[in-house]
């Protein structure tokens, strides 16, 4: 029986914050999918071509056990189209456990059947955020301590 998880996130850009806690879900299933969401309301920083790209150059290395793609949807629904019952979230602090946690709530209200796991970031890649490598990359400064090994933006 294969075991798969959903990755989910707009991942704008993947950092090495997002590697890391990719890396230990793979220690708890077969396959991982880290799926991209399109919120239609944002304007992302990289476009969503980028973002998958990012994603690719970052996980080459682990080879078939990772899954790249996108989705339009509630994650609930993308989970349930792809025969996915779990959802992995990465929380950095106490503020990001209180919005993970009131969003697996949610979606466990919606589909009781789909179980999120928190994973705590590992200490080292705890002040990595998304926002702050977008605030380093668009005031021009090196942002490659903050994104995987080998990622070209």
């Amino acid at each position: 029986m294969n075991r798969t998880a959903l990755f989910p996130g707009s991942f704008d850009p993947f950092t090495a914050g997002h590697l890391n806690i990719l890396k230990r879900a793979l220690t708890m299933f077969d396959t991982v999918v880290v799926a991209v969401g399109l919120n239609q309301d944002k304007k992302g920083f990289f476009d969503n071509e980028k973002r998958l790209d990012i994603i690719r150059q970052a996980t080459a290395s682990l080879g078939n056990r990772v899954q790249v793609l996108e989705y339009d949807c509630l994650t609930i629904e993308i989970c349930r189209r792809l025969g996915i019952r779990h959802i992995v979230r990465g929380v950095r602090n106490f503020m990001d456990f209180d919005t993970e946690k009131a969003i697996a709530d949610a979606n466990r209200h919606i589909a009781p059947d789909i179980e999120t796991i928190l994973i705590p970031t590992s200490q080292e890649y705890a002040h990595i955020s998304s926002s702050a490598v977008r605030d380093i990359i668009r005031h021009h400064a090196d942002a490659s301590d903050f994104l995987p090994e080998g990622v070209m933006l």
